[in-house]
């Protein structure tokens, strides 16, 4: 039987980021995809010929800095461009509203709502700036034990403590407000206008089963402030070569350390022999041991499917079973002939061809896109959100073509009616036909189309109910509490196998710190 330091199980980007350390350190490390290409939900594939596809993740903000210089990330490839302008809302009554990197340009154009949200918008900016300082610091942390369990656990909290010091106290009860709060809350304590309002909240649901007046969501809001491109913090973008690219180079830097990568190689079972995990089965029945097992798969993959019952304490597999992760997400790949002519803001190509372009109206449309979901309905008018990644990255389609994603909410994974192999088509009709009424000529321009539900993403990808944070980013399933108490320090209740993926603290995105702190625990 071959025998590695570290065998990763699934070639996600996290997966890659802890393999990649683990052979920066020395060790043999062995990563086992099952799919023929890497970087689990950040890949590019060509879903026709000529188009290079962000088929799942699509844009980057959150990948850790410390990670991309350490790695060499950018000598293997990895580029961003940064959004700009940064956001494009269309509105029904024919007005429009950017916001911008530049905050001057940003705040003339809220002006057009409210001068008064224009005055205070600064303010709120440099607040949610001081807050996501302190929590990003602790993207690259490992979490305390909760509950504490000795002396060693007490001063872990005081380390935690002491991190706030920075924070007055207005901003502390502003960071109590952003993890108990609905984005709708937080949003309506600064703003008046419903056209400001709606496109700041946008980031507030994106991915979580939840509507903007739902408790929790105004951190899903703060996840997405933070993080930047090119050492400028907020801002998101496009990678050059699309995702793929990201997990490229991450595995590019973790084979020139002497990590060895394997395709279709799907692991089929851990074994485990005196509560200690020593060795991988594939589904062709090949054994391979290593020292150190780290799963990349989610939570629930990971203790239900690649071990046996036996082998866990019946509480810990309850509270598994518990662990909320059906998805509400759907995501469209459209490839296009020309781009879409918005009434609103007529001429192509325009500068929000170059933004996320917004389809949601107002707070209330969101909620009641909500309200379907949360009844097993998708969504009757989904909030859209559109990219346009060949405005960056010509070379992703063929000459005068581009590609377009559109990530929406809702499409709940457990309907009440009907199956998504049924709805599919007809939803991504309607999608289609929402767009049509602010862009009309959507329809003559759309060559091909790919809708993947959450079903399809569950089965292309592999991750439990198509959740793209690989488990809901919730107060109760966050930090010391991801994926339960007491097992939040990437270690599980079997001795050598471990959690490198978003189903461990901090969560979901492509930001690499779960593979990153997974790999620094398994070194120590």
């Amino acid at each position: 039987m071959p025998k590695y330091d570290a065998i990763i199980v699934g070639g996600g980007h996290n997966g890659l980021v802890t393999a990649a350390y683990l052979a920066r350190a020395g060790r043999t490390v062995l990563v086992l995809e099952r799919r023929e290409l890497l970087g689990g939900c950040a890949v590019t594939e060509e879903v026709w010929p000529g188009y290079r596809v962000s088929t799942g993740a699509y844009l980057t903000s959150l990948m850790q800095e410390r990670i991309v210089r350490e790695l060499e990330l950018e000598r293997y490839g990895y580029q961003v461009d940064a959004k700009d302008p940064a956001f494009f809302s269309a509105f029904p009554d024919g007005r429009h509203f950017f916001m911008w990197q530049d905050r001057v340009r940003t705040l003339a154009e809220i002006a057009k709502f409210s001068r008064r949200d224009a005055d205070v918008y600064p303010a709120y900016e440099d607040r949610l700036e001081r807050i996501s300082q302190v929590v990003e610091s602790l993207l690259l942390t490992t979490p305390p034990n909760f509950p504490p369990r000795g002396i060693g656990d007490a001063v872990d909290y005081l380390k935690l403590a002491a991190r706030l010091r920075g924070l007055g106290a207005t901003d502390i009860v502003a960071l109590v407000k952003i993890f108990t709060q609905s984005a709708a809350e937080f949003l309506d304590e600064w703003f008046e206008s419903e056209q400001v309002k709606v496109t700041l909240a946008t980031d507030g649901v994106i991915g979580a089963n939840g509507g903007p007046r739902s408790p929790g969501t105004a951190y899903i809001l703060l996840h997405h402030c933070m993080g930047g491109v090119g050492g400028h913090r907020g801002l998101w973008g496009f990678v050059r070569g699309g995702m793929g690219a990201v997990s490229e180079a991450i595995a590019a830097s973790a084979r020139a350390s002497g990590a060895v990568i394997r395709t279709e190689a799907p692991v089929a079972k851990v074994l485990v022999r005196s509560g200690r995990a020593y060795a991988v089965v594939l589904e062709n029945g090949e054994e391979i041991e290593g020292g150190a097992i780290a799963s990349n798969l989610d939570p629930k993959l990971t203790f239900l499917r690649l071990l046996e019952e036996r082998d866990l304490n019946p509480e810990f597999v309850t509270a598994i079973r518990h662990f909320r992760i059906e998805g509400t997400s759907c995501k469209i790949n459209l490839a296009l002939s020309g781009l879409p002519e918005f009434t609103a803001y007529p001429g192509a190509p325009g500068p929000h061809h170059r933004a996320t372009m917004h389809i949601c109206p107002d707070i209330e449309y969101i909620e009641r896109a909500w309200d379907d979901a949360k009844y097993g309905r998708p969504s009757e008018r989904p909030l859209l959100e559109l990219t346009v990644p060949t405005m960056y990255d010509p070379s992703l389609a063929p000459p005068g073509k581009h590609i377009m994603g559109i990530f929406l909410q809702y499409a709940p994974y457990t309907l009440r009616e009907g199956t998504w192999d049924q709805l599919r088509e007809p939803f991504g009709d309607r999608v289609l036909s929402m767009i049509e009424e602010y862009a009309p000529n959507i329809r003559r321009i759309v060559e091909h189309r790919q809708v993947l539900t959450p079903l399809d993403l569950e089965r292309r990808f592999g991750i439990t109910g198509g959740n793209i944070f690989h488990g809901e980013m919730s107060l109760d399933q966050m930090f010391f509490l991801r994926p339960v108490a007491g097992w939040a320090r990437y270690r599980t209740p079997i001795r050598g196998l471990w959690l490198c993926g978003s189903g461990a603290h901090p969560g979901g995105g492509v930001m690499g710190a779960p593979g990153y702190n997974a790999a620094r625990e398994i070194l120590r």
